[in-house]
């Protein structure tokens, strides 16, 4: 089990990230969010890109298996998602 962060003293809250750290490193290699998001273009109103909500998916896909679709956004709670999606207000 993976973990980001150090001790609940210092203030740093620690999240797991598990496998996918490892999946999420793989899709940003490969500019998988970006070649998505030049594809289908971004508007500016967008609060999520096309390119984080499907690295999005197959970060859920691949860690939440027996999971039900309407239970997507409670698989991204306790998980390090701007590790794994990355940071900003335009992300899941």
């Amino acid at each position: 089990m993976g973990a980001v962060g150090m001790n609940s003293k210092s203030g740093i809250q620690v999240e797991d990230i598990d496998h996918l750290g490892l999946v999420a490193g793989i899709i940003d290699e490969i500019n998988l969010v970006e070649q998505i998001n030049q594809l289908l273009g971004q508007h500016s109103t967008e609060k999520v890109s096309a390119g984080h909500v499907v690295k999005a998916m197959i970060l859920n896909g691949l860690g939440f298996v027996s999971g039900a679709l309407y239970i997507f956004s409670k698989f991204f709670e306790g998980k390090a998602t701007e590790h794994l999606i990355g940071e900003g207000e335009n992300n899941v």
